[in-house]
């Protein structure tokens, strides 16, 4: 074959391969998004928060599939749950054994495992998550994660929901020391994300794979450091 011409279909096939790529990545993110999760999930989430309505577990599976799409978006990258109740349903999910297994396998080519919900703090592996986290699921909201103005579902649900030992942010920093004060409790600040000063590194945030969902990760969703599980 002309050198030319060889070149061209090594380009051509380039092309080509990074087109399927893309078209896989698309079909997993909607896959995420229309995925008709178990009967009798929300039953048991309310067995644990009796307090929820079936509109508040709604929000929650919601809320959960943020999640789902940031760790897709992120290529398979170490994602950190930064939600109690959010937390709570992927648990219960995760107990349809044979749902969720098929589940992971088209959203994400591989089984994501389980963490408990974390804040920043004095783990960098599971800072370096939470980052990762806030960064996708400021972009699927078109929040600017950077400046933040207000916040994504997934980090505001827990106050949103009232949720006793849920986790409370305000996309505000200045504001979180007034709002701890009045209300008694930890208050966590959406823009210290993209600061240094909790663990001195700003790993995980903005440092994006892509879309693609084959970038990093492995075939056993653990990348970044492994999963974990509990």
């Amino acid at each position: 074959m002309h050198p030319l011409l060889l070149v061209v279909a090594v380009f051509v096939a380039l092309l080509l391969v990074a087109s399927w790529r893309r078209q896989r990545a698309l079909r997993r993110l909607e896959f995420i998004r229309v995925f008709a999760l178990p009967k009798g999930l929300f039953e048991r989430l309310r067995k644990r928060r009796p307090g929820l309505s079936h509109k508040d577990c709604e929000l929650v599976a919601h809320a959960l599939r943020q999640f789902f799409l940031a760790y897709a978006m992120s290529g398979r990258r170490f994602v950190s749950m930064p939600s109690q109740v959010v937390d709570d349903l992927w648990h219960e999910f995760i107990l349809y054994t044979r749902n969720y297994e098929y589940f992971c396998r088209l959203a994400f080519g591989g089984f994501l495992h389980h963490t408990p919900a974390v804040v920043l703090a004095d783990d960098r592996q599971a800072n370096t998550g939470l980052r990762r986290c806030w960064w996708y699921a400021c972009r699927q909201e078109n929040i600017n994660p950077r400046s933040p103005t207000r916040l994504p579902l997934l980090f505001a649900i827990d106050a949103k929901l009232a949720i006793a030992d849920g986790f409370r942010y305000v996309p505000d920093c200045r504001s979180v020391r007034r709002e701890d004060d009045a209300a008694g409790g930890a208050v966590y600040c959406g823009g210290d994300f993209g600061s240094a000063s909790v663990d001195g590194s700003t790993d995980g945030f903005g440092d994006s794979a892509g879309a693609s969902g084959d970038s990093g990760g492995g075939a056993d969703g653990c990348g970044g450091g492994g999963c974990g599980g509990d």
